[in-house]
C-alpha cells in the first residue's frame, strides 16, 4: 500500500515503512493456477533489468519460457529414464537457459492462454493442471517402453500447443519483424551476465554446488556464500540499482501475502491457535535471530523447500528500524492491499531463501574475487 510518503502492509496496517531503495518494476502479473512462478519472477526481474539498461518497458511472455522449458524437461526426463523430477516447477536458471538457447518474445506475440479458464469477471486466467497431467503421462509412458522411439516428441509438443498455443517462429513488434533470438539480441539480454547465489554449510563456501531441491531438474549450480555475505550481496545489488529474483520457502506461518508481510516472530508456534496466527504477525515484534546453523537445520529437515519464486525490488525500514525487502509477487493485484507486493523481513530472507539471482555486476568486487568470478 503506497501513500505519498510512507508504505504500509495493508489498509490501516500497523507496519509503517520508510523507503530506503525502491527500484523500477513493471506491472504485477498473475500466474493463475500454475506452478510457473519461476518464469514469472525471472521475467519480472529481466523487465526491471531492461529498465535499468535504459530500454523501453516491455511485457515479456512468461509462457513462451514455460513452453520451451517443458520440452527441455521432457527430453531430460526420458534421457534419464525417469530418474529426475518432472513437473511445472522450475528455477531461475531454466528461464536463462531458454533465453540463451531460444530467445525471448513479448507478451503481445505469445499470450499462452489457448485453453485458459475465466475468473468471475470473465477474465482469462492460466490453468495448467490438465496439461501438466497429460504431459507427465506422455513422458512416463515413454520411459516404460523397452525401446522408446522419438514420435513421442510430436505428441508432447502437440499437447503443449493445444493448451498454450504454438510458439511463434517470427513475430512483429513495433513495426519490425523478429525471431525470438533476434528479439533477445535487440533487447541486449545476455543470459551469461546473471548468477545465482545461496548459503548452505553442507558445501564449501566460495564454491559452486548443485542445489539439492526437486525443481532443480537440470542439476544447475549456484555460488555458495556465508549467510551474512549472501545478504550483503543482495543489499549491495539493490543499493546500486540491481533488483533480484528470489527463491524462498513460503510455508512458514509468518508468511502472509494477504497481510502483506513475511516475518519470523520469536514465538513458539505450537502455542498459537490457528485463528490467532494473524494477530501474531500484524504488528512489528521481536524476530528470531537467524544464524547459519538455524538456516541449515531448516533446509536439512525439509522445513525450508523450494516453494516459490518472486522478485525483490527494494528496501524499507519499519518504525522500529527493522529492515524489510520490497517483494513483487505473481499472484495478481487483488489478493492483498499492497497491489500484489509484500514486505519480507531480513530475518525471513535469511531463514528461508533457497537462491537469489542477480546481475554479476551487482556483486561487490571483494566477494566476486572470493568466488573466482
Amino acid at each position: 500500500l503506497l501513500t505519498a510518503q510512507t508504505l504500509s502492509n495493508k489498509k490501516d496496517g500497523n507496519y509503517k515503512f520508510t523507503v530506503v531503495k525502491n527500484l523500477d518494476a513493471t506491472a504485477v502479473q498473475d500466474q493463475g493456477q500454475s506452478g510457473t512462478c519461476w518464469s514469472f519472477s525471472s521475467l519480472s526481474f529481466l523487465e526491471s533489468e531492461l529498465i535499468r539498461m535504459g530500454k523501453p518497458k516491455v511485457n515479456l511472455s512468461e509462457i513462451f519460457i514455460v513452453h520451451n522449458a517443458y520440452n527441455m524437461k521432457a527430453e531430460k526426463y526420458v534421457r534419464m529414464h525417469g530418474a529426475v523430477n518432472f513437473g511445472e516447477g522450475g528455477a531461475f536458471h531454466d528461464a536463462m537457459q531458454v533465453i540463451k538457447e531460444v530467445g525471448l518474445v513479448p507478451q503481445s506475440a505469445y499470450i499462452g492462454f489457448e485453453n485458459g479458464e475465466k475468473d468471475v469477471n470473465g477474465v482469462k486466467r492460466i490453468n495448467h493442471s490438465e496439461m501438466d497431467a497429460l504431459a507427465k503421462n506422455i513422458v512416463e509412458t515413454v520411459v516404460k517402453s523397452p525401446r522408446p522411439g522419438i514420435a513421442w516428441k510430436k505428441a508432447f509438443d502437440a499437447t503443449l500447443d493445444s493448451y498454450l498455443g504454438a510458439v511463434p517462429k517470427t513475430f512483429t513488434h513495433e513495426g519490425k519483424q523478429y525471431t525470438p533470438a533476434t528479439f533477445r539480441d535487440m533487447l541486449g539480454v545476455n543470459a551469461d551476465n546473471y548468477i545465482e547465489i545461496s548459503s548452505f554449510s553442507h558445501h564449501p563456501f566460495y564454491s559452486k554446488f548443485v542445489l539439492e531441491v526437486p525443481d532443480n531438474w537440470s542439476s544447475s549450480q549456484v555460488y555458495n556464500l556465508p549467510l551474512n555475505e549472501m545478504i550483503d550481496v543482495l543489499d549491495n545489488a539493490l543499493m546500486t540499482g540491481y533488483t533480484a529474483a528470489w527463491g524462498s520457502d513460503v510455508s512458514e506461518k509468518g508468511f502472509s501475502f494477504k497481510n502483506g508481510v513475511a516475518v519470523v516472530p520469536d514465538v513458539d508456534w505450537t502455542d498459537v491457535k490457528k485463528e490467532k496466527i494473524d494477530s501474531v504477525i500484524l504488528s512489528p515484534r521481536k524476530e528470531m535471530m537467524i544464524t547459519q546453523e538455524i538456516r541449515q537445520e531448516a533446509f536439512d529437515n525439509y522445513e525450508t523447500q523450494d516453494d516459490h519464486g518472486m522478485h525483490i525490488v527494494g528496501l524499507v525500514k519499519d518504525q522500529t528500524g527493522t529492515k524489510y525487502y520490497i517483494v513483487k509477487n505473481s499472484w495478481g493485484v487483488k489478493n492483498n492491499d499492497c497491489d500484489g507486493y509484500f514486505y519480507a523481513s531480513e530475518a525471513f530472507v535469511k531463514y528461508k531463501t533457497t537462491s537469489i539471482m542477480i546481475h554479476k555486476d551487482g556483486v561487490k568486487k571483494e566477494i566476486a574475487k572470493k568466488l573466482g568470478m
